[in-house]
């Protein structure tokens, strides 16, 4: 029996493949509200180029296909990535950083931008979901495989996808602030996500149907774990008018804000400590980097038990 402690996207992904795998797994939760609640869920390797190492870009190259083929509302059509015209070298910076684009005119792709943007990056194999949604079907796809999500002690091997809370086992693991809103807007229409870049506010916007975006992502160095602040709210805001003048009308539905996990080189791992195994620091990439983690895991645990036995 192996026990995944940990009900956040990492938890739930390992829980998930080893279950597919066909090996006796329980998940352990104390229902806390992990940092995947407040991920913008994006699935964007290519983007992610700007300033994440090679690995998680190779390794995420795979988290779109993963996600569509367990859980509905995946939605592949691709980032497009602006910025004013005043700011055209962000751009030609960002073009030099990544992969996987190509120049386009972003009013074709979106006809709301429509004259607003000169010229645009598109990343046509990205992806985006709804996060909670995602946790929501893959915990629901547990439950009817019956996989026991419960409280209490582990009952087998224990592999601790508990996130902030591992820092008693995990010493270098230090919290990354992330902000986000949910805004509704049913008089705009966007498709796909957009990020805007911009010197100071950089943001990206993620359409979740019915009229409503959600709007990130401040990076914060605290483990300062406080609701939102107006600081924050306002700068989000302020470049999601940029992108549009339309969202100074949106309505503002939720603000929250997380702690992300993160290893010092901001790169995912596995590791084994204090007797377990820890699937940890997600940094920014929880939902892009959870599904090859998970695999990379069952696969390493599936070839032990074979050389045990």
């Amino acid at each position: 029996m192996f026990s995944v402690i940990g009900s956040g996207v990492a938890g739930l992904c390992v829980a998930t493949v080893l279950a597919e795998r066909g090996l006796p797994v329980e998940i352990l939760t104390d229902d806390a509200t992990p940092a995947s609640h407040w991920a913008g869920g994006m699935l964007a390797p290519g983007c992610e180029g700007e300033s994440a190492p090679p690995e998680v870009v190779s390794a995420g190259a795979g988290a779109a296909d993963w996600w569509a083929a367990r859980v509905p509302g995946v939605v592949r059509r691709g980032t497009l990535v602006v910025a004013p015209p005043r700011d055209g070298a962000e751009l030609d910076r960002y073009a030099r950083m990544t992969t996987g684009h190509v120049g386009t005119d972003p009013g074709k792709l979106e006809p709301d931008l429509q004259g607003r943007f000169v010229r645009g990056l598109l990343f046509a194999e990205e992806a985006h979901l709804d996060p909670r949604a995602a946790m929501t079907a893959l915990r629901d796809r547990l439950t009817g495989e019956g996989v026991p999500i419960r409280r209490g002690e582990a009952r087998g091997r224990v592999i601790d996808c508990r996130g902030m809370a591992a820092r008693d086992l995990l010493p270098d693991l230090r919290g990354v602030r992330g902000e986000m809103l949910i805004v509704e807007a049913p008089e705009l229409e966007l498709t796909r996500t957009v990020r805007l870049l911009h010197p100071r506010f950089p943001c990206y916007v993620v359409p979740r149907g019915q009229g409503r975006y959600m709007i990130g992502a401040t990076m914060v160095e605290t483990d300062d774990p406080d609701p939102i602040t107006a600081r924050a709210i306002m700068e989000l805001l302020s470049a999601a008018y940029t992108l549009h003048p339309g969202f100074a009308e949106a309505r503002l539905v939720e603000a929250g804000a997380g702690l992300r996990p993160a290893f010092p080189d901001n790169i995912p791992a596995i590791r084994e400590e204090g007797g377990r195994i820890h699937v940890n620091g997600m940094y920014r990439h929880g939902f892009l980097m959870a599904p090859a983690l998970a695999e990379a895991l069952a696969d390493r645990l599936q070839m032990e038990m074979r050389d045990a036995s």
